[in-house]
């Protein structure tokens, strides 16, 4: 059996099978098997095979396979969970005006997007600047 001689599992397998092991001596007839050992058996399993991993923790080999392209389907993307995104142009937000302030200084302006303080910042500048 290649390197790891017939009967001999790795370290972390015989972990999970005493933790199994333990569970089946205290849990209650009809006690499913909860989701912390769930998910050890699949840890071990994509490290050492669906069927090793079901026979030495005895558990089904179907169950666990079917638990493991649930894990593979739930895995966390490595795309950014938030994006950020400018905010758009408003784009019917335009204007032309044109400031006389009698004494002969014209001003003409043309504005896309503006907001009404800016309108009035640029109108008090003109008459103040006299």
């Amino acid at each position: 059996m290649g390197a790891i001689e017939r009967g001999q599992f790795p370290p972390d397998l015989m972990q999970g099978r005493s933790r199994f092991q333990a569970w089946r001596g205290q849990r209650k007839p009809g006690d499913r098997i909860p989701h912390p050992l769930w998910a050890l058996a699949v840890r071990l399993a994509k490290r050492h095979g669906v069927s090793r991993t079901a026979t030495v923790l005895g558990v089904d080999y179907y169950s666990l396979q079917r638990r493991i392209g649930t894990a593979a389907a739930q895995a966390p993307s490595s795309h950014p969970a938030f994006v950020e995104l400018p905010s758009p142009v408003q784009v019917g937000r335009e204007c032309r005006l044109e400031f006389d302030n009698g004494a002969g200084a014209t001003m003409r302006v043309h504005l896309v997007g503006y907001e009404a303080a800016d309108v009035e910042a640029l109108s008090r500048s003109f008459w103040n600047a006299q």
